[in-house]
């Protein structure tokens, strides 16, 4: 009887914990598929030529968002990379910058180092995106991709490279994406 008992007991444990490993599954898988920031979509940039950036034109597929400034060497640095992939995989990626500067600034560095995909003007408000996105020290560059369905697939802290940017390409694109 006692021997039941304890089997009965271990039976349940067993049940509850698999129930539990189950349901955290599903919470993260469920968390996963939009976790970028309420309201990302619905935010709008000026651009530094005077048009706007409508982030809800972006949705929909794989997009690389780097938080950028014309005052960081990193930053800098890695603008050529990122037009390189941007030339490279657009229109199936789709690369943006958005700079945590100043419209005359940017004006600037675009007219001596021009790329291909869209620049917004973030500003100081830039950072607490980054942040919401998963770049907790609000450092710069920042680059995170948004998967198809709007879920934070890679997030990078740090200067990226075009071979990085390719390797998670590979990655993205042989989990579905």
């Amino acid at each position: 009887m006692i021997r039941r008992r304890r089997l009965t007991v271990y039976g349940l444990a067993a049940v509850a914990a698999t129930a539990g490993v189950i349901h955290g599954l599903w919470r993260e898988r469920t968390a996963a598929a939009d976790n970028a920031p309420a309201g990302l979509w619905d935010l709008r940039f000026e651009q530094p030529d005077g048009g706007e950036l409508v982030m809800a034109s972006l949705r929909g597929g794989v997009l690389v968002v780097n938080f950028w400034a014309s005052w960081c060497a990193p930053c800098v640095r890695e603008m050529p990379q990122l037009d390189r992939f941007h030339r490279a995989y657009s229109p199936r990626w789709r690369v943006v910058g958005l700079a945590i500067d100043g419209a005359s600034q940017v004006q600037a560095f675009l007219k001596r180092t021009p790329v291909s995909f869209p620049i917004a003007l973030a500003g100081i408000d830039g950072t607490d995106l980054m942040r919401r996105l998963g770049n907790v020290q609000g450092v710069l560059p920042f680059t995170v991709i948004l998967d198809g369905s709007g879920a934070v697939a890679r997030v990078k802290v740090g200067e990226t490279t075009f071979d990085e940017l390719l390797m998670w390409a590979e990655q993205i694109r042989g989990a579905g994406g």
